[in-house]
């Protein structure tokens, strides 16, 4: 195997951190600014930590639910790309990689008025895809 069999996982991993994770930080660092200005302009002090504006909540949660599925999905990906097929891998990595965008829009701009049923769209099929990479990946090696 050498990197142009491995160049659809290496495409999936650089829209994963390029687009959706660096994407995220964005949203949540512009969230941030935003509200510290809306309740400076009401004479409020933003609690950028403590404050627990649904808002900020809605956009640090799509980060921090991103960097808590990193590990897994990318584990699974490239141990699939590696020992079973690196287009299976390409393919539902990509999928999964419009699961994670599509997760923010899902929950929503606020966190008190998430509808988890919404959600449900986004992270099961998300689940799904790492799991079947993965337990792929173990039949492989030990069947």
């Amino acid at each position: 195997m050498n990197a142009s069999d491995l160049q659809g996982p290496i495409c999936v991993t650089a829209a994963y951190f390029g687009l959706w994770y660096y994407l995220l930080l964005g949203l949540q660092r512009g969230t941030k600014y935003r509200l510290r200005r809306e309740y400076a302009e009401r004479g409020e002090e933003f609690d950028r930590y403590f404050g627990e504006d649904s808002q900020m909540l809605a956009a640090d949660r799509a980060v921090i639910n991103t960097q808590e599925q990193m590990v897994p999905f990318l584990a699974s990906l490239w141990l699939h790309a590696i020992f079973v097929s690196a287009s299976v891998a390409t393919m539902l990595g990509g999928a999964y990689v419009v699961l994670r965008a599509a997760y923010p829009l899902l929950f929503g701009k606020e966190a008190a008025k998430i509808n988890p049923k919404r959600v449900v769209f986004a992270t099961a099929p998300a689940y799904a895809i790492v799991f079947y990479l993965l337990i792929r990946t173990v039949v492989e090696a030990f069947g």
